[in-house]
């Protein structure tokens, strides 16, 4: 096991490529996105195979949602029952494009929006793929570039679909684990938090309306004569909203306490249980009749199961002497209880909680930690690949140790004995870049925090002449600054076009900058990591705080409750290397190539106060700091 810390501009990619290319063996790729994968897959991966001329089959692998399905697309086609006629225009152009498609990704159809309505009745999912028994088994795409990366000698995934293998060996490479040499974790810093989803259990209140509509939609086809169906469908449908209904709040995170505190939340939990058992008892029945009824069956089943167990662990916390213990069935079978007194980072039970969004809700039993259950999965404590597990195991991220320290990121993901090291960026920082911590700012919890940041930032965005990240560590925080930005550019009468996360996809606003030059993006946690501008268009990042998580969020809350009862200090050994981490990865947008110069400000005065901040400023890259603006003000000049 190798723990590879590498900076900015090292290049990381060719330096794990290269090697992966030449050992002659097995070797898996996952990269923490989707559009890192296309990246490494369609630029990097092509560039250094030629250079090295090598006979080395590669294949890209993503998860069934990112394939266009024959059998769901010709079953939405005949019953027509779209949204809106842009729906309608969509489907139709999904539908030429999987006639002519070799791979049936959707990522080469970029005229339909990938948040289009209309993949979801192109695409499968694990609960309605029919598998073997489906009648387009044999042309199926998602088939097909699963047989590819079985005979391919180097395949290319995401964390995402990693993580569904390992705990729900459904996503095409169960097979291709034991027989590989090597794994590679690319942006290896987000590992804790994707395998804490995939070893958990969650159900959706759109998996529900899922199910009600697909059930519809199969009896429609092969049990025509079968009136109970739709009704109890409908039901299903109608208990999923109610449930979504009895928790107001239109997005965010709520423990398992305010959940139980909404008076309506738990007899509309008790009523979906019950829609399900009836939905369940026809399903049963008429399952037969068809692969599209059987597999309903199937997922109407498996939802009751998971949704009785959250149930049931809720209604036992009720009782304060009861710990939350592991679902059955949770983490592929993995045994994930606590051992009182043991190591903080070792598995000490799990967490209930739920999750808004504008039309669902998600409630998910989550294990406090993940370090026994992925180090089971790198076959046993000494990773050193007994039992047919890869031989080698590579996590590499530009942001992995504090100070070079590893043991926060090494523990969490229990990489006992796994060797560590750091190579820092080539770039020079100190005369790139400057690092600007501006003086007289408030507190960060004083309510015109925000007011402040964007005053601060003003004159140093008018010295940058635009060009500028606005990076803030909460949404509202967002808003507000941009609402404060388009204010101040009016009565200043600054000319920079000013732009926000969320009005267009990522990528398309990620364009948009890059074409402009001078624009300022105001942003929140989807641009500290994974966006890559070089050249002059990126002069400036703001950083309004230290990117604390909040300590109310359910899952955080429960850790350091239990780290801080078991003798362990959960603000140095959780929540400052968290913190540290995230603020590493904002800094690294600024600084992309040996030409780039720009100033990184970060206004909270914490980073100079207090002896935490002075920590996490040695992470940091070697810039130089100043105080005041004239020496900012002078750079931009120079």
């Amino acid at each position: 096991m190798l723990v590879a810390e590498a900076g900015t501009g090292t290049g990381k990619t060719f330096a794990y490529l290269v090697p992966a290319l030449l050992a002659g063996g097995k070797v898996i790729i996952s990269t923490g996105t989707k559009t890192l994968q296309d990246q490494l897959f369609d630029r990097d991966l092509p560039l250094v195979r030629a250079a090295l001329n090598v006979p080395v089959s590669v294949a890209l692998l993503k998860g069934r949602s990112n394939y266009v399905c024959h059998y769901h697309l010709a079953r939405n086609a005949r019953d027509g029952l779209f949204g809106s006629a842009l729906d309608a225009r969509h489907f139709r152009e999904i539908e030429r494009f999987a006639a002519t498609s070799k791979s049936g990704d959707r990522s080469e159809l970029a005229s339909v929006p990938d948040n289009a309505p209309a993949w979801a009745m192109a695409t499968s999912t694990r609960e309605n793929c029919l598998g073997a028994e489906c009648p387009q088994f044999q042309q199926c795409f998602v088939m097909e570039a699963r047989r590819n990366a079985l005979a391919a000698d180097l395949v290319v995934v995401n964390h995402h679909l990693f993580f569904a293998d390992v705990a729900l060996r459904d996503t095409g490479f169960a097979e291709l684990l034991p027989a590989c040499d090597a794994v590679i974790f690319d942006e290896a810093h987000a590992l804790p938090d994707t395998a804490s989803m995939f070893f958990g259990e969650s159900v959706s209140t759109s998996q529900l309306l899922d199910l009600a509509r697909d059930t519809r939609a199969e009896a429609l086809a092969g049990a025509r004569d079968y009136a109970p169906l739709p009704p109890a469908a409908a039901a299903v449908e109608k208990a999923a909203r109610d449930l979504r209904l009895a928790v107001r709040e239109d997005a965010g995170r709520l423990a398992l306490r305010l959940l139980r505190e909404r008076a309506s939340f738990m007899p509309a939990l008790v009523q979906v249980l019950a829609a399900l058992e009836g939905l369940g008892d026809h399903l049963a029945e008429q399952g037969e009749r068809s692969e599209g009824l059987g597999k309903c069956a199937e997922r109407c089943e498996e939802l009751s199961r998971r949704l009785s167990r959250w149930h049931a662990q809720a209604v036992a916390e009720a009782s304060p002497a009861r710990p939350a213990a592991a679902p059955r069935g949770a983490a592929a079978g993995h045994d994930a209880g606590a051992v009182a007194g043991t190591d903080p980072h070792e598995d000490a039970g799990w967490v209930l909680w739920g999750e808004t969004f504008a039309q669902s809700l998600q409630l998910h039993a989550t294990p406090l930690s993940i370090a026994r259950i992925f180090r089971q999965q790198l076959g046993g404590s000494g990773g050193n690949g007994g039992g047919g597990h890869p031989k080698a195991w590579v996590f590499t991220s530009a942001t992995l140790s504090i100070e070079g320290d590893f043991s926060h990121y090494a523990g969490a993901l229990g990489l006992a004995g796994a060797e560590c090291a750091s190579w820092p960026s080539p770039f020079d920082f100190p005369r790139q870049s400057m690092l600007y911590v501006p003086t007289g700012m408030p507190e960060p919890n004083t309510p015109d925090y925000v007011r402040a940041v964007v005053q601060a930032a003003l004159p140093v965005i008018e010295a940058a002449g635009g060009r500028a990240f606005i990076l803030c560590t909460s949404l509202r925080a967002m808003r507000t600054a941009h609402q404060l930005l388009d204010e101040a550019f009016r009565r200043r009468g600054l000319m920079f076009p000013l732009m926000v996360q969320g009005e267009a996809s990522r990528t398309e606003l990620l364009e948009q900058f890059r074409q402009r030059g001078n624009a300022v993006l105001v942003a929140s946690h989807s641009f500290w990591e994974g966006v890559d501008v070089r050249g002059d268009a990126l002069s400036l990042v703001v950083i309004d705080k230290l990117p604390f998580s909040p300590p109310d969020d359910p899952v955080l809350a429960a850790r350091i409750e239990h780290m801080n009862r078991n003798g362990g200090n959960a603000f140095s050994q959780i929540q400052l290397p968290d913190a540290a981490i995230t603020l590493k990865q904002g800094a690294g947008r600024l600084i992309r190539d040996e030409t780039d110069r720009g100033v990184l400000m970060i206004c909270d005065p914490r980073l100079m106060s207090k002896g935490y901040g002075r920590k996490i400023l040695k992470s940091l890259p070697p810039m130089k700091l100043t105080r005041e603006l004239a020496p900012v003000q002078a750079f931009f000049r120079g």
